[in-house]
């Protein structure tokens, strides 16, 4: 089989290089695996991106690539879309007329934040921004291009949030400003779930693939995946110091001195959902349908289990 993973140097395709290293380090029948990342293929050139894709021609695409530069997206309308929308279209195109299977990752950015309690799959999207427009679009082109499909291809959307990995992201912000600084504020009225992009590829391939990495038959369509629990942004940040200061790391801030703000204090180019929880039922369900309780206790994992693992790693490298 051959695996074409995009975005191989961002978060989520660090996470998937070293998840699928694991798994198929052991196989005597290996997968092909092609990792790709801005260098071999810009994705807001349409003519490279099918090139690639026909000229390596994979059972299974994973797009770990987006744009996400939320505010800048504000002002980089057409890039934004071109990768978000327009890039996931062509490869799933690609997968609905050659039989593949195809991953993409979404976000709680297509909703407006609005609802009181947990988004469902088929709730109505709203985004606010323009970064969530066009990754709602995305969403839109992929589900029309299977529904208009006749082979066997499939396809799955995961949608997620608050993604930390290897990498620039909110946890290490905040770690590297707690060395610097005394005092920090942060936003304590907007809702979600921190997800490790490591936990994420895991959760990713034990959908699609069974344990001699072979493609799983599956139910196409969009699926929330974050790990149990919620939490704030001052949560997050107040756990993320206390953890690295338990693990040795030396900080100028405690958490009793992170002080919670309101959104409207910390004004950005583009607006933020003020609730992104989503229900996870419907995963659970698929894997409580196979029967496999190993790969549903993984699901279950809660976000800050997941947090104190990565943060003590953190300490322990020297990266805080």
């Amino acid at each position: 089989m051959k695996i074409l993973v995009f975005g191989k140097d961002g978060q989520f395709g660090k996470a998937f290089q070293e998840e699928l290293g694991v798994r198929t380090s052991t196989l005597l029948a290996k997968p092909v695996v092609q990792y790709a990342g801005r260098s071999e293929c810009d994705l807001a050139n349409e003519e490279a991106l099918t090139q690639l894709l026909n000229q390596f021609q994979p059972q299974l695409i994973i797009n770990a690539s987006a744009y996400t530069a939320v505010d800048r997206a504000e002002t980089e309308f057409d890039l934004a879309f071109a990768i978000n929308a327009k890039a996931p279209e062509i490869m799933a195109q690609y997968a609905a007329d050659h039989n593949a299977t195809f991953l993409h990752y979404s976000t709680d950015y297509v909703f407006d934040g609005e609802k009181y309690g947990f988004y469902l799959e088929d709730d109505l999207r709203n985004p606010l921004g323009v970064y969530g427009k066009s990754k709602a679009a995305g969403e839109e082109a992929i589900t029309k291009v299977f529904s208009q499909a006749q082979g066997t291809g499939q396809y799955t959307i995961f949608r997620t949030s608050w993604v930390y990995g290897e990498g620039s992201n909110f946890i290490r912000t905040i770690l590297r400003l707690a060395k610097e600084r005394e005092e920090l504020k942060i936003i304590h009225d907007q809702f979600g779930v921190p997800t490790s992009a490591n936990w994420l590829a895991q959760v990713s391939l034990n959908l699609v693939l069974d344990e001699h990495a072979r493609l799983r038959k599956l139910s196409s369509g969009i699926y929330h995946a974050v790990p149990t629990g919620e939490t704030t942004w001052h949560g997050l940040a107040c756990l993320a110091v206390q953890v690295a200061l338990d693990a040795g790391a030396t900080l100028k801030t405690h958490p009793s001195a992170i002080k919670p703000i309101l959104a409207v204090e910390y004004p950005l180019p583009a607006s933020r959902p003020m609730n992104s929880r989503m229900s996870t039922d419907k995963l659970h369900q698929v894997f409580e349908g196979r029967g496999d309780m190993s790969k549903l206790e993984q699901l279950k994992q809660p976000w800050d289990e997941a947090l104190r693992s990565y943060v003590t790693n953190l300490a322990k490298d020297g990266l805080i």
